[in-house]
Order: structure tokens, then C-alpha cells, then sequence
């Protein structure tokens, strides 16, 4: 078995599993098991669980399958980009988001050793480890969905979202303007403002800053009723997007399944020895 074989095999075998490829299956199951036990430690630790060991020891071992995983995949990458060649499909690669989930799946281990120690910096980087998280989606199509769904909807998401923002900006200066006065030490400057805009406009009302003059109350009350609709026309673009996107899915399974049944209804009507249509 020459070289070239094997990288196909490989390539085969860690990409997302098609039905009957029994080795891509195991490999996704086992790479998906590994995943979730490493959240399942990540969460565990949070708690006094003397287990330090154990937990070190599946660390090391699920760093080193990720880093192997990691590897094998630039390795195959031009099988993955075969209109590259081997560099530039490797780089190409290397950019994706899951090439980067794969790479923070590693980092967080290898970083101490080639970086000063310092407990915050190391506590943030075991934290880092939950990004492992995102793996699954290789094994989903959620975030080709996801893509699929802004990429389409862009225009009228970025057009929605502008004008929010720029109700943001104005409401802010506004409510400095009415407030300040009032409360300097709370609506001490337009970005002070900005904060109370984004708690009213999302609706989650933190309550640490709020206006307490007669003209902010009734300002306030405007931009509340305002930000009901503003927020909503995202949200029903978004999910309007996922609708179209699901029912495309559907009917293009359908579409690829009936051209399948007819593919082998054309079959039966000919002879499979001489190729003769069957009367």
C-alpha cells in the first residue's frame, strides 16, 4: 500500500462519516465520546472533586488524539482542496472554523510550556478547553446552517441592525442630555448612556442605572415601546431564514431521492447483460 492510498484511507476515515463507512463511524463516535468527557471534567472541576489525577491523565491522553486528529487533517488537507496544492490547501485549511475549534482544542495544554506561568493566564487557558465544545458541530450540520442562513439573510440583517444602532446612538446622547444633571455620577457621559440603552432596547433591565427625572421616565418609557418592534425584526429574519433553509434541505433530499428511484427504475427497463430495453 503506497503512501497516496494510505492519505485517501485516512482522509476517508476522519472526515464526517457517509452511510455504510463503518471505520468513519467509529472514529466520529470515538471522537465525540472523548469530547464529551472532557466537558464533563471541565464542569467536574468546578467542584471539590479529588480526582486530579484521573482528570490530568484524560487530559494528556485527549490532547495527544486531538493533536494526531489535528495533524492528519493539514496532512490530507489538499485531499479536503484538491484545486490547491499542498501548501496553499494546507493554509486554506488552517483558516476555517473548525481548523481554528481543533487548534483551541490543543492550544490551552501547550501554552504554559512555552509561556511565563501565571495562575490567571492558566485559568483562563483550562477555561479555554469548553471551545472543545464546538467539535461536535463537525458532526452536525448545525453550523453549515447557521452559515447558510446569515450568508443569505446578510443584507437584510446588516439594514436591521444599523438601524438599531444608530436608535442606540441617539437615544444615548439624549438621555445624557436629560440626565445628567440629574444623576452625574451615574449618566456621567454618553457611554454611561449607552450601557442603560442596551439594558432597556434588549429588554433586560439590570436596574444599576435608570433616569429618575419626569422627561427621562417618559423618554425611557418611548424607547421601550420602540425596542418591543426594533429587536423583533432580526429575530423574525433570522427565523424566517431557518425556516427557508430547512425546507430547501427538505426538497432537495426529496429531489435527490426521486432522482434515485428513477435512476433505478431506467435500470430495470434495460438488460443488464446485453443492454437492451426490456419490452
Amino acid at each position: 500500500m503506497n503512501i497516496t492510498t494510505i492519505r485517501r484511507k485516512i482522509f476517508s476515515v476522519i472526515m464526517p462519516a457517509e452511510s455504510g463507512d463503518r471505520a468513519s463511524k467509529v472514529f466520529d463516535i470515538s471522537i465525540v465520546v472523548l469530547i464529551a468527557v472532557n466537558v464533563v471534567i471541565v464542569v467536574a472541576e468546578t467542584f471539590d472533586v479529588q480526582m486530579g489525577p484521573l482528570f490530568h491523565g484524560i487530559e494528556i491522553f485527549s490532547v495527544v488524539i486531538f493533536s494526531i486528529e489535528y495533524a492528519l487533517r493539514l496532512w490530507t488537507a489538499d485531499l479536503l482542496y484538491p484545486n490547491l496544492n499542498g501548501v496553499l490547501a494546507r493554509l486554506r485549511y488552517m483558516v476555517t472554523f473548525m481548523a481554528l475549534v481543533d487548534l483551541a482544542a490543543i492550544l490551552p495544554f501547550y501554552v504554559p510550556f512555552l509561556l511565563p506561568h501565571n495562575l490567571i493566564v492558566l485559568r483562563s487557558l483550562r477555561a479555554l478547553r469548553l471551545l472543545r465544545l464546538f467539535k461536535f458541530t463537525r458532526y452536525t450540520n448545525v453550523t453549515g446552517t447557521i452559515g447558510a442562513v446569515f450568508k443569505k439573510k446578510a443584507s437584510q440583517i446588516v439594514s436591521s441592525m444599523s438601524v438599531i444602532i444608530i436608535l442606540m446612538i441617539i437615544t444615548s446622547v439624549l438621555m445624557y442630555n436629560v440626565e445628567h444633571a440629574a444623576q452625574p455620577d451615574k449618566f456621567s457621559n454618553a457611554f454611561d448612556s449607552l450601557w442603560w440603552t442596551v439594558a432597556t432596547i434588549t429588554t433586560v433591565g439590570y436596574g444599576d442605572i435608570y433616569p429618575i427625572t419626569i422627561p427621562g421616565q417618559i423618554f425611557s418609557g418611548i424607547i421601550a415601546f420602540l425596542s418591543i418592534g426594533l429587536i423583533a425584526i432580526p429575530t423574525s429574519i433570522i427565523s424566517s431564514g431557518f425556516i427557508e433553509q430547512v425546507n430547501q434541505a427538505k426538497e432537495e433530499k426529496e429531489a435527490k431521492e426521486r432522482e434515485e428511484r428513477e435512476k433505478e427504475q431506467e435500470a430495470k427497463t434495460f438488460c443488464p447483460y446485453c443492454g437492451k430495453k426490456i419490452v
